[in-house]
């Protein structure tokens, strides 16, 4: 499971040497914890889960390009908040990464505080992706205590069917379905319908994107 509380670091991938240092002498004397890499490459070998807060890209590197890696970031499901970086950025390849997600594309030269707003930016997003993520690991493992029976319940309830349609359906007394609705809606800690729809929803959603 995603640790919401990891420690959140700017990860630098750039090949110059004296930029890739200096990014960390700035990123430093801000209080925040860097990790550098020259390839793109090097990054990806080395994630874990676990890693929390964004990606400083440079979008020209030896090897894998950066527009490349925010596509392969994309494959393997590593979801940090990326800011790019270019001395040779065009409208098109700007449009391009922020519509796949990134959160800044930054024109070099940029200035120390364009970057300490664009990180900080980026951190709060990696912060609320954790959350969902924590959020829906708890969801889907209350899911996982339901018996079979309850979760055909619960189906047919978040799909509007009264306890008396879902009793004619499933061939049960209304007793055992209000009996069912009220045991599932307890271990999914659904206070409502309104609750239950939102939660299944959710579950359902997060089932179309591992399948597609």
């Amino acid at each position: 499971m995603i640790d919401s509380g990891a420690t959140e670091t700017v990860f630098i991938v750039e090949d110059d040497l004296s930029l890739r240092e200096g990014l960390c002498d700035l990123l430093d004397s801000a209080g925040l914890k860097t990790a550098c890499f020259s390839k793109a490459e090097d990054f990806v070998e080395s994630w874990a889960p676990e890693m929390a807060g964004c990606l400083l890209l440079d979008v020209r590197l030896p090897g894998m390009s950066g527009m490349e890696m925010q596509t392969r970031m994309v494959e393997l499901g590593i979801a940090l908040p990326i800011i790019f970086m270019t001395a040779h950025g065009d409208i098109p390849m700007v449009r391009k990464a922020l519509k796949a997600g990134a959160v800044e594309f930054l024109t070099k030269p940029f200035n120390s505080q364009e970057l300490l707003e664009s990180v900080q930016q980026a951190f709060a997003r990696d912060r609320a992706i954790r959350r969902a993520e924590s959020q829906l690991s708890t969801i889907q493992a209350r899911f996982e205590t339901l018996s079979e029976r309850e979760r055909q319940v619960l189906q047919l309830v978040t799909a509007g069917l009264t306890n008396k349609e879902i009793g004619e359906q499933l061939h049960l007394s209304i007793v055992t379905i209000k009996l069912h609705r009220g045991q599932g809606m307890r271990k999914m800690q659904a206070e409502s319908l309104a609750d239950l729809v939102k939660i299944w929803e959710r579950i359902h959603s997060a089932d179309a994107h591992k399948d597609a």
